[in-house]
């Protein structure tokens, strides 16, 4: 008998058990006058193949599949320059991992999700790489196209500021070169640099023209982001211009790790918090956007392609240090968190003014 007929008949008997088990529970459940039955699922590897059929009582199936789903979420971080993924104190190099089936690029592993969701599942049976605080850790996208931002998209920050609510979303663009790391400094070129917590979306799956209801399939994950920007490069010219101002170098740390939606009990209700040092600044909640995460995305997708990797900073609460003349000094120790996301902690450094210092 050859090697294929021997799975065959294997297969064959292990479905025709999994049948007769299933059944003898069923008989149990309606001698105990209960109608529940085992739903069937099935199943596929894409890594290495395989695959198989699970049943699981129907009474039983939302907390399976939540407990699948934490074992699914993911966490992927930019460790020196390689994709890694993150579990606990520890992280797992994504090449070393996937036998080099993945590469070290952050951004191409965005382009298979449904792999990286997989390949999370078996980090229990691999070898960890390194100690998560021993690491050095960069912004979670390597290489993203663009970066776009949302200004005034929060109530009371647009009160603070004086400003009527926006009736579509105030899009601006951030330069990517300004784009580091959860513990990088702050390079600060005047004294009126200043601090704004974000929540950051990372696109997962290119589009355009998308809709509200499938915005968040578009959506690799979550991380988190400061919007820091300098004031007198920002509101120099007439009208204001956001850009430049917003994208010094090291103006847009980013981090720690990109979390994937399943991570998250309720995405769209985040607490929010910033401090400088150990003064709370900003406290909010990421339900109170003005434009959340489908609008905006709706929005920037009838005008530009998203693009995999595609940043997108969707705004600052209330509380930014401009309204009471709180900027950033040398040696500030900036620290920014969401909930489940993590947080970001960033030195801040004087160096040398920029022409617009007098």
């Amino acid at each position: 008998m050859n090697l294929e007929v021997k799975k065959l008949y294997s297969d064959k008997w292990f479905s025709y058990l999994q049948a007769q088990i299933c059944n003898q529970f069923e008989e149990i459940e309606k001698n105990a006058k209960s109608s529940k039955k085992f739903i069937s699922t099935n199943w596929f590897k894409k890594i290495n193949g395989g695959g198989g059929t699970y049943k699981i009582l129907r009474n039983a199936y939302n907390q399976f599949i939540k407990k699948i789903g934490d074992l699914m979420a993911f966490k992927l971080a930019n460790i020196s320059g390689k994709a890694a993924l993150v579990k606990g104190e520890h992280y797992y190099d994504l090449k070393v991992i996937s036998n080099n089936t993945f590469d070290e690029d952050t951004l191409n592993a965005l382009n298979r999700l449904d792999e990286l969701h997989e390949l999370n599942g078996t980090l229990d049976e691999k070898t960890p790489t390194g100690l998560l605080e021993e690491a050095k850790i960069d912004a979670p996208i390597s290489s993203p196209k663009n970066c776009y931002a949302v200004g005034l998209n929060y109530r009371n920050h647009a009160e603070e500021a004086g400003m009527e609510i926006p009736s579509v979303p105030m899009i601006f663009t951030k330069h990517t070169s300004c784009l580091v790391g959860p513990h990088a400094e702050i390079e600060m070129r005047s004294d009126h640099v200043d601090y704004e917590a974000e929540l950051v979306a990372v696109i997962g799956k290119s589009g355009k023209d998308i809709s509200v209801d499938d915005a968040w399939d578009h959506v690799a994950g979550l991380c988190i982001g400061q919007d820091i920007s300098d004031r007198v490069v920002q509101f120099a010219a007439k009208p204001p211009q956001f850009n430049l101002g917003k994208s010094f170098d090291t103006f847009g740390p980013m981090g720690p790790y990109l979390v994937s939606l399943d991570a998250l009990e309720n995405k769209e209700k985040l607490n929010i918090k910033c401090k400088v040092n150990d003064e709370i600044r900003q406290n909010d909640n990421t339900n109170d956007l003005i434009f959340d995460i489908p609008s905006i995305i709706k929005y920037l997708s009838e005008i530009v392609t998203l693009n995999v990797g595609d940043v997108i900073f969707t705004g600052t609460p209330g509380g930014v240090g401009v309204m009471e003349g709180k900027f950033l000094k040398e040696g500030d120790v900036l620290t920014t968190s969401i909930e489940g996301l993590g947080s970001l902690e960033n030195v801040c450094k004087r160096i040398t003014n920029h022409s617009g210092v007098e």
